[in-house]
């Protein structure tokens, strides 16, 4: 008798009951499949999986793939890592959904290779097994083509014939021939199908490159203005593009651009009540000029905005948007659609809170409202308008304030008309929000790098980040500064703090941003002691600021997007690896990038070595992980410093460094195999 639940054999399909592989711990996957990874063009699809069977014979392992709108699969070989776990790449060329899933088999011919060999070393008899090898080489035959299948035909033979008592080598030929490239190819190209064990399919969300590869920076238009007697405009802020392309950046960030309202308007510094000429917080949007799909009329027009996003491009800089979807008390939402938003026993919208902060400049939208499904096609309809005048990347602000179906269904549905829309979630909140917004669809992900200052947070953090499943789905983008965050680092860190925060974000991550001119301008002063907010904000009032400051970083922002852009190493996270070093103010890493032919290195190494105390020089020696380098523990070395150009001869894992905060506090060293 059955018990409950189980299946008769009789009723199992035939490729379960021979089938003997089990696949498990597959990856890239999100939730065992409920959710996409995340993939991006330019980038190979890493997979593996845990695969076994009973016994010891050789397995075949292979991932099948294709994107959502093909009907045939594609294969690439898995390979053995070790502890029977697999790996192996799939490459895609098209943005979109792809499928991919595991198959393995019993490899036959390479499980007979072994044991054949096995035998010939113990000096057994192998007549029986040759035999048994020519008739896999024979059943190959069957499966081919000509001409292979003549030469598969012609193969068997002679290792038949190598039993013929007058052949001059006799079983030794027929042990050469069964190890021969040629007969191994020749197997391997038509190897047995059956009986397999298939995964589930897995989703993989391909995206474009700048999903993984991006740099942003950030800039208030009313400030760009170069006359400190007016604010700035749309047009100042296409005349500042120049500067934002020769500091190398490719995203330009713009908070709202939308009208700003009067009621309850926020001062100086956040204060609650405005004084004379007081222009309001950009997130408090909408007023008698428009809403979300209105500029503010100080800035400009559509028109201006649309010649903006075009000059961008010519600049090879993308235009981002901040989507903010929440309400000025004079949005026309507010009368328009009033069930859209919760209201107090005493009639009144409930402010935006986050007790014991109270924003009365900002109504929060009421995701609860019975007519709900006309909210969701209101905001829909937003990002459309943007999308409509050439917006194609976004910054989304507080997205853990807002249903997560919701996004869910936002993002699918964008995606689903424009998978080259990219969004970039900015969630300062829980881990498994931050994470769960990444599995619904952000493309991007801010991340807790402005809260990580030691060398063993950072560590910690960036293995969690890139060495853990989050990886599959997470992709982080690192800020040292944003309009909301003054870290106390650097405000107390001088030009140091500021040196190396940048050259940490910039290296450890493949995306990263900074709020600008504030973080070139080493903007540090706090609104208060123990305040994040920054004195003067630009959150609340106009600022004028002059490039041209002799203290400006404005070169060694320049230069490290230079090294960033010229070096495929530091385009993607996956292969970042930590090194050993004696000193715990010293944080040591590497990225790599493709490998040589033969596979004895990889085509970009990037190493990087980052004094992290911005008040005194530190030295230490380094233990170099020589295999994640892709380096011989013998080879010698050039280790060429991309910031200064100083170059020094290395051997060995270990080497000694010592860094100056006053003088440069990181080394850039771009690894140079000698001979090389």
């Amino acid at each position: 008798m059955n018990r409950e639940g189980a299946t008769s054999a009789a009723a199992l399909p035939e490729e379960a009951g021979r089938a003997r592989p089990v696949i498990a711990e597959v990856r890239p996957t999100v939730d065992g499949g409920r959710y996409p990874a995340k993939g991006a063009l330019g980038e190979a699809v890493a997979v593996e999986a845990d695969i076994f069977a009973d016994g010891h014979d050789e397995l075949l392992c292979e991932v099948r793939f294709r994107h959502e709108e093909d009907s045939r699969w594609q294969t690439a070989d898995l390979d053995p890592v070790g502890n029977d776990r697999w790996r192996g790449e799939f490459a895609v060329t098209r943005a979109g959904r792809h499928r991919f899933a595991i198959r393995a088999t019993i490899d036959r011919f390479g499980s007979w290779r072994r044991a054949l060999q096995a035998r010939a070393g113990a000096g057994q008899p192998l007549d029986v097994e040759l035999l048994v090898g020519a008739e896999l080489v024979r059943q190959a035959a069957a499966r081919a083509a000509v001409p292979d299948r003549r030469r598969l035909v012609a193969l068997a033979d002679a290792l038949a014939d190598s039993l013929d008592g007058t052949a001059a080598a006799g079983p030794a030929e027929g042990l050469e021939l069964a190890g021969s490239a040629e007969l191994v190819g020749l197997m391997a190209r038509h190897r047995d199908p059956g009986p397999a064990t298939t995964s589930k399919s897995y989703l993989i969300e391909v995206e474009r490159a700048r999903a993984r590869y991006s740099s942003w920076y950030e800039l208030f238009p009313r400030s760009a203005s170069p006359d400190p007697d007016r604010t700035g405009t749309l047009a100042d802020v296409e005349a500042r593009l120049p500067y934002v392309a020769r500091l190398g950046f490719d995203v330009l960030y713009l908070p709202p651009i939308h009208p700003i309202g009067v009621t309850a308007r926020k001062g100086r510094n956040g204060v609650s009540e405005d004084g004379p000429g007081d222009p309001g917080s950009p997130w408090a949007i909408g007023n008698t000029a428009g809403g979300h799909t209105a500029i503010d009329p100080d800035l400009g027009t559509l028109a201006d905005f649309d010649r903006l996003v075009a000059a961008a491009a010519g600049q090879g800089i993308e235009v981002a948007l901040d989507l903010t979807f929440q309400c000025s008390p004079d949005h026309p939402w507010v009368d328009e659609h009033p069930d859209w938003f919760r209201r107090l026993p005493d009639g009144n919208i409930r402010p935006a809170e986050n007790p014991p902060k109270s924003y009365e400049d900002v109504y929060p939208l009421d995701f609860e409202t019975p007519d709900w499904r006309r909210l969701w096609e209101a905001l829909h309809s937003v990002v459309e308008f943007w999308i409509g005048h050439g917006v194609r990347m976004f910054r989304v602000d507080n997205p853990h304030t807002k249903p997560l179906r919701f996004w869910e269904w936002l993002l699918a549905t964008v995606r689903a008309d424009h998978p080259e829309v990219i969004m970039l979630a900015e969630a300062f909140t829980r881990p498994r929000i931050m994470e769960h917004l990444a599995k619904v669809g952000f493309s991007q992900s801010y991340t807790y790098f402005t809260w990580r200052n030691s060398a063993r947070e950072l560590e910690e953090y960036l293995t969690e980040l890139t060495r853990t499943p989050v990886a599959d789905y997470f992709r982080p983008n690192f800020w040292p500064n944003t309009p909301d965050i003054l870290h106390e680092f650097l405000q107390s860190g001088g030009r140091p703090a500021f040196e190396a925060r940048l050259i940490l974000a910039a290296t450890l991550g493949a995306s990263y941003g900074i709020y600008g001119p504030a973080f070139e301008l080493l903007e540090h002063e706090s609104r208060r002691p123990g305040s994040e907010e920054y004195l003067g904000s630009e959150k609340f009032e106009v600022r004028h600021w002059d490039l041209d400051r002799p203290d400006s970083l404005a070169d060694l922002l320049s230069r490290v997007n230079a090294i960033r852009r010229a070096h495929p190493a530091l385009h993607q996270d996956r292969t970042l690896r930590f090194h050993g070093v004696d000193n715990d103010q010293l944080l040591v890493y590497s990225k790599t990038a493709g490998s040589t032919p033969d596979g004895a290195g990889f085509d970009d190494t990037i190493l990087v070595a980052v004094n992290v105390d911005p008040r005194a020089a530190q030295a230490g020696t380094i233990t170099l992980d020589l295999d994640a380098l892709g380096l011989e523990r013998a080879e010698t070395f050039v280790v060429h410093d991309l910031l200064t150009g100083a170059r020094y001869d290395w051997a060995g894992p270990h080497n000694y460094i010592r860094l100056d905060p006053e003088v440069v506090p990181a080394h850039i060293f771009h690894v140079v195999p000698s001979g090389v």
